[in-house]
């Protein structure tokens, strides 16, 4: 089958987080037609997780691509940018505070970053419940595309942009994610400076950082008044099962955690014993280094599909990247195939070098010293 021209391709995106759905915008303005599936059976499905910051130099670059970055300003928080670092008493030892101007990385809600995508979508572009079970057909072409629902649709390319562990990545690669030993545990808190006004004033109006290079506490400000924060542990994945536990056994979880953080200040350990809600479990996944594969004329990956790495602030970025590069590829190339080639060619080796420079990353979380997690905090 000879590769198709772009513009008259069947172009399947898998995901509509970040990455797919920039993907998709960034086609469309240039006329070129696109389809995206999600498993959730809606937008409104789950919650998206906590804030994120887009970078000047590679998130922001993707929204001027896409003629969202004037929106995205007006919605973000440049105060977010804020970063405190504490000691285990909750003394600050460091502090970063945004200058006036300053729009380098300011911070959005996920929630608000992905409906300013959907909602710069043509009606119709994002075929919600559909979650993918395998890939079929010749590398060649044409690929079949099965659906939990026993359904199937036909397409010229398809792009992984379904996360850590994703359904088009085997039509690829045999790499699957890898447990880094290290594991967050996240509570929310609401309504904070009502509810909880001393962490609210702890925390500030962006992130705060505390650790004793064992256990670690990390705390992000989102928007509407509400503080997510995680507790970081070298643990084993079953961990709570190992305990004796249950993740809805909001109490014994708590119990385990006050034990470990018993040297810690109470004004710190108020971060594990005030939450509102049970506790949620996230551990930390990466892909090996380097993760590449062969080319494939009909099927390519971006963002954690591609590269899933550590949380130290460049995931959503990165996806976001991949994706306007990859839509801009397609908008050049005379084929998909070459567009494939054009968009691996740079994608792969720019990953690669950051994967090795984060590569057993997770360790960094438990250090005395601040890292960059901002914007890729584990989320739904």
């Amino acid at each position: 089958m000879t590769s198709p021209n772009p513009a008259h391709a069947r172009i399947s995106i898998i995901g509509a987080g970040p990455g797919g759905l920039t993907c998709a915008r960034i086609l469309q303005q240039h006329g070129i037609a696109v389809t995206v599936y999600d498993r959730d059976a809606g937008p409104d499905a789950r919650n998206q997780g906590g804030t994120l910051d887009l970078h000047a130099d590679n998130g922001q670059i993707a929204l001027r691509a896409a003629g969202l970055l004037d929106e995205f300003f007006e919605l973000a928080r440049p105060e977010g940018q804020e970063m405190r670092q504490m000691d285990p008493t909750g003394t600050i030892t460091s502090h970063k505070v945004p200058g006036p101007d300053e729009l380098f990385k300011p911070e959005i809600d996920r929630g608000q970053l992905r409906d300013l995508l959907l909602n710069s979508l043509q009606p119709g572009t994002v075929r919600w419940g559909r979650t993918l079970e395998h890939i079929s057909g010749p590398a060649q072409g044409a690929r079949q595309l099965h659906f939990a629902d026993g359904t199937t649709v036909e397409t010229d390319l398809v792009i992984g942009a379904d996360g850590a562990f994703s359904r088009v990545r085997p039509a690829v690669s045999l790499a699957v994610p890898e447990y880094s030993g290290v594991s967050f545990l996240e509570a929310w808190f609401s309504d904070v400076e009502n509810r909880h006004p001393k962490i609210a004033e702890l925390v500030g109006q962006g992130s705060a950082h505390a650790a004793d290079g064992e256990r670690g506490m990390f705390a992000q400000r989102n928007s509407n008044n509400h503080i997510r924060v995680y507790m970081i542990q070298r643990v084993p994945a079953d961990w709570i099962s190992a305990s004796g536990l249950t993740p809805g056994d909001t109490d014994g979880i708590r119990a385990l955690f006050l034990e470990g953080y018993a040297h810690w200040s109470p004004r710190m350990q108020q971060m594990i014993t005030d939450n509102d809600g049970p506790y949620v479990d996230r551990p930390i996944f990466a892909l090996p280094v380097p993760h590449t594969w062969e080319h494939n004329p009909t099927v390519t990956l971006l963002g954690n599909a591609a590269h899933l790495m550590p949380p130290l602030g460049v995931g959503v970025n990165l996806a976001m990247l991949d994706a306007s590069a990859l839509a801009l590829a397609l908008v050049d190339a005379a084929t998909v195939d070459d567009a494939i080639h054009t968009y691996e060619k740079a994608m792969l080796p720019r990953s690669i070098e950051v994967a090795q420079a984060l590569e057993g990353g997770a360790e960094h979380l438990l250090a005395t010293e601040v890292p960059d997690l901002s914007d890729d905090a584990p989320h739904h």
